[in-house]
């Protein structure tokens, strides 16, 4: 059974930074396709990260050039490094892994498993 489990989570200030961690079990680590997603209140989940088996790393626009994804095969983790935080990176950071068949482009509908979700909280 496929588990993940967020953390790292919490409130920062704007300009701050955070770092997340997703601890995965119960799939072959070192070949999933992994991204982080999150969540505003009242607004759509969206793409923020993702890095493949060969770290093929996609960003999106909005995080591009402030976050940092990674992943230790060893520790069958992966983290998200958040810089200059802004009060818009506010919400509920979810790991997820990607079907095998799924080409990713932080599309949700590509995903197959799902972590619970770790809250960011920013303030100006």
């Amino acid at each position: 059974q496929v588990q993940l489990v967020e953390s790292g989570g919490g409130s920062g200030q704007a300009g701050g930074s955070l770092r997340l961690s997703c601890a995965g079990s119960g799939y072959t680590y070192r070949r999933a396709y992994m991204a982080w997603f999150r969540q505003a209140p009242g607004k759509e989940r969206e793409g923020v990260a993702s890095i493949s088996s060969d770290w093929s790393i996609d960003y999106a626009d909005s995080v591009l050039g402030r976050f940092d994804i990674s992943r230790d095969n060893y520790k069958n983790t992966m983290y998200l490094r958040m810089n200059r935080l802004k009060p818009d990176d506010t919400g509920m950071y979810y790991c997820s892994v990607y079907g095998d068949s799924s080409c990713g482009d932080l599309r949700a509908d590509g995903v197959d498993h799902w972590g619970k979700g770790t809250l960011v909280t920013v303030a100006s």
